[in-house]
Parts: C-alpha cells; structure tokens; sequence
C-alpha cells in the first residue's frame, strides 16, 4: 500500500484519476440546495413526531455524485409506551403521519412536491419536481420512519409492514472517521468506484461499495491504489458470500438483484484486469496506451476522455514492434489488438 498524499502523485494515471474525481464531484451550490431541502423535511418531521433525526447517503458520507439527484434522511420517532416494533405495530401509521406532515409544511415553498408512501418497502419518497443539478428531471428525499431497538444496538427500520434491523446512524459514524482516518481518500476513492459501477450497469449498491471500502481503506492512500486495493478486496470478499454489515446489526448487503454473486465478483475480475493493464503500460513507458486503456476501464468519455485514437494505434504498433523486434511489422489493426492484450468482451460477465 502506498501511503502518499494524492498531490504528491504524478504519475498520469494518478492525474487522469484525480482530473476524473474532479468531474464528477458536486458544486457546493448544489450541495447547499439539497441540505437545505433536507433539512426543511428533518423540520417538518420533528415538529410531527419530536424525537430526532438522522443523515445518511452520499451527501452525508461526503461521496456525492454529480448528478446529484436524491437525499437521505430519518426520523426517530419516540415510542413511550411501546406500541411500535416487531410482534406489536407494523411502520405504516408512522409513514403516515409522516407523508402528511412532509405535504403540510413544504407544499408552499415546494410547489411541485408529491409525497408516496404506500406499497414501498422502505422509504417514503418525496418528489420535488425541481431538480438540484441542472438538465435533471427532478430531486428526490428518501425518509425513513425508525423506532429504537429497546433490546439492542441500532434502529428498527420498515420492512413493508414489518421491521428490520439496521444502524445507519452508526454506518454515517462509520464513514466519517473513515474519511477522517484516510485523510478524504476514502470519499474520494469511492466517489470514482461509483461512478465505475454506474456505467457498469450498477452491480452492487453505493453503500456496498463503501462497506467493502470500509475493510480494506484505512491510511491515506493514492486513488490509484485505493482502486487496486478496493477491487482486490471486494473479489475476495464476494467469492466466499455477501458483504456483512459493517455495524454488525442487520445481515449482509444484497448485490443488485439482476446478477448472481459469481457474475459480480467476474465484473471485478476484468475491471481488475483492465485497471492493471493500465498499470502495466505506465510501467513499461506508455502514458498514452495507460490513459486510453483507463478509458476503457471507466466506459464514460465525459468522465475519463479517451486520448487521440490515431495517436494511441501509432504507439502501440511501435510498443508492438519494441516487444517482438524479430517479426515482421505487424499490421494497424494486428499491432493495436496485441498492445491491448486478450482482453474479454464488454459486459461478459452478464451473460
């Protein structure tokens, strides 16, 4: 592991990786609208209920994505008389007063606001109908109605009509020191693995990506290194079962229900092979094949442009020709298949 400061680095994968950070990073107005939105539904849930709110999600983690398009927050709702939790009241009556409070005190200010709290697993969802990040279509709030857990650590949450087990308040906790202990290299590096998996069809969640994080990132760490290490980690863990709850309360985090966990962890096996690949070719003296193989590894142009393909084809005839000096030249397309390696194709892992 290379404890360096990110600033320090100048390799040019390091540079590409940390100009791609800065891409995809969130404006602070765009920050400052959605903690405001945030923070006037946690109001009307504490002018309903007492009680005292949470924060959880990327904005809170610090890992935001551009384009920002929801928040994360929950009620605890004080239950005296222990009326509420498994084996007594299901979340729905709560979920209602809360939908309702949600529409009393911000329809004015939020013209456009629907709230929808019926047949949802989890979450009330509040539609502002405004987006935070232009060209959007709308921001969203996912709310949370939550009682404590009496008899243990962490919260009882919705499950439909029932209640599960989990401890956001603790994973917020979790991912702050995190950041702290790492110097915001965790932010950081998550922040890019996110944005890998959002053009990857979204293998597994945000929050998964940080509870595996969350095991393997612990110093301050270039991002180079944070996605070897992040990927190696993720394979090992996801070849032997799901990622446990980092708190220890509720069970293991689902991968996105459209894959089996062996897909996955091949997803990260040729992400891991590309991601090297690049490494590879920085080694061996080529920035440009490093940063067109980076590309590759990202699959978004806006995020990590691909560099001149006419330049990049020259240079890896000529790496082509320096590594096998006792054949004849090989042809453009021959030499740029070999300086690329075998690589698998795109999305086989889904198959």
């Amino acid at each position: 592991m290379t404890l360096l400061e990110p600033h320090t680095v100048t390799t040019a994968v390091e540079r590409a990786l940390n100009e791609a950070r800065a891409r995809i990073q969130v404006t602070d107005d765009e920050l400052d609208e959605a903690r405001s939105r945030r923070d006037d539904i946690a109001a009307a849930l504490k002018r309903e209920f007492g009680g005292r709110t949470y924060v959880n999600g990327s904005i809170a983690h610090g890992d935001a994505l551009n384009p920002l398009t929801d928040v994360d927050l929950g009620i605890v709702v004080p239950d005296p008389d222990d009326l509420y939790g498994p084996g007594r009241r299901g979340p729905s009556e709560l979920q209602e007063r809360a939908a309702d409070a949600i529409r009393r005190d911000l329809k004015e200010k939020y013209p456009k606001l629907r709230v929808e709290h019926r047949n949802r697993r989890r979450s009330i969802l509040v539609r502002f109908g405004e987006p935070v990040t232009p060209g959007q279509s709308d921001f969203t709030a996912d709310v949370i109605t939550a009682i404590d857990n009496p008899a243990g650590e962490g919260l009882y949450i919705p499950n439909y009509l029932a209640w599960d087990r989990s401890h956001p308040e603790r994973h917020t906790e979790m991912v702050k020191s995190a950041n702290k202990m790492t110097r915001s290299s965790f932010a950081r590096g998550t922040r890019l693995m996110k944005h890998w998996s959002r053009t990857h069809d979204k293998p597994i969640c945000s929050w998964n990506i940080k509870a595996l994080a969350l095991g393997c990132i612990t110093a301050p760490i270039t991002m180079t290194d944070y996605i070897s290490i992040w990927l190696s980690h993720a394979i090992a863990q996801l070849s032997i079962g799901e990622t446990p709850d980092p708190a220890g309360v509720s069970g293991p985090i689902k991968i996105n229900e459209k894959f089996t966990r062996p897909q996955v962890v091949a997803a990260f096996r040729q992400a891991q092979a590309d991601f090297e690949l690049a490494l590879q070719y920085e080694r061996e003296g080529y920035p440009m094949l490093a940063l067109n193989q980076l590309a590759i590894f990202f699959g978004d142009e806006n995020m990590m442009p691909k560099p001149d393909q006419d330049e990049v084809k020259r240079i890896a005839r000529e790496r082509w020709r320096e590594k096998n000096p006792t054949l004849l030249p090989a042809s453009a397309s021959t030499a740029s298949t070999s300086a690329y390696g075998d690589r698998l194709p795109a999305r086989s892992w889904a198959c």
